[in-house]
């Protein structure tokens, strides 16, 4: 059972989740567009290995309250916020695709709280060095985040006039999304129907400053990404990996951008060892 509640920010408040329970808590953040519900497919693995879920919508989304600007950086107040509200202590994060970065800012803001984060999926940042950002990008999802880079207008011209385009899901990300990671259903179409704004802030973060440097990061991280991924690129994740301190980096040459969440228990299980 999931409890929902709402946890006041300046300003507004985040409508967050969180699974119950005494185990290790472990902050999930979404991907875009999602509602920040924690990933059903992970229950049983997380209750195995004596780990919590709590989330939270970003602003925007869901029952949270909209925060036009917000870059990556801002997940570390908000992520307190809620650990705050529930009374927690340390707690680990974990990040699928536009919440990768969500997560690696916590991990380098929240040091004394956060004892390990995960990014799956994730982007780099646009201002990498020696990272040719877009290389291997699916249309659909360069043409978006170039539009993010060129700023609001035009991201929400681009958005208004996008029609059927290739966002880089392989034939294995379609059977998992028929399988298990189904569950997206419930979390994608809500976000959609809500209207842009959510995703045009969050596309926006993806092409813009972090707030924060990746390589300043001195807790435990995990990347792990498909090398069949053309949504994301794995060359992103690699290129995280040689820049934050001591990360792990683990790919798999058959996955994509869902399909690669089937070795997600391995995360958890790498996060049960880190607490």
């Amino acid at each position: 059972m999931v409890i929902e509640f709402d946890v006041p920010v300046t300003g507004g408040r985040l409508h967050a989740y969180d699974t119950g329970g005494d185990g290790v808590p472990v902050v999930w953040h979404h991907g875009t567009p999602n509602l920040g519900a924690p990933p059903e497919p992970l229950f049983a693995a997380a209750e195995r290995l004596g780990l919590r879920w709590v989330s939270y919508d970003r602003p925007g989304y869901g029952g949270s309250t909209p925060a036009p600007g917000r870059d990556f950086a801002s997940a570390a107040r908000y992520t307190a916020a809620v650990a705050d509200h529930l009374g927690l202590g340390r707690f680990a994060v974990f990040g699928h695709s536009g919440g990768g970065p969500h997560a690696l800012a916590c991990a380098a803001l929240l040091p004394e709280r956060v004892f390990a984060a995960v990014s799956v999926s994730g982007l780099a940042p646009i201002s990498a060095e020696s990272l040719d950002w877009f290389a291997g990008m699916a249309s659909g999802s360069e043409a978006t985040l170039r539009a993010s880079a060129a700023g609001r207008t035009a991201l929400a011209s681009h958005l208004a006039a996008e029609g059927e385009t290739d966002i880089g899901f392989a034939d294995v990300d379609w059977a998992a999304l028929e399988g298990e990671w189904g569950w997206f259903g419930k979390v994608v179409g809500p976000a959609i129907a809500a209207g842009p704004a959510a995703q045009i802030d969050d596309d926006l973060a993806n092409a813009g400053a972090w707030g924060f440097d990746p390589a300043s990061i001195t807790v435990p991280v995990l990347l792990m990404h498909g090398d069949r991924d053309r949504m994301v690129p794995s060359t992103h994740s690699a290129w995280l990996a040689g820049h934050i301190p001591g990360a792990q980096y683990r790919h798999w040459a058959d996955e994509g951008h869902v399909s690669v969440l089937r070795h997600a228990e391995e995360a958890l299980e790498w996060l049960a060892r880190s607490a």
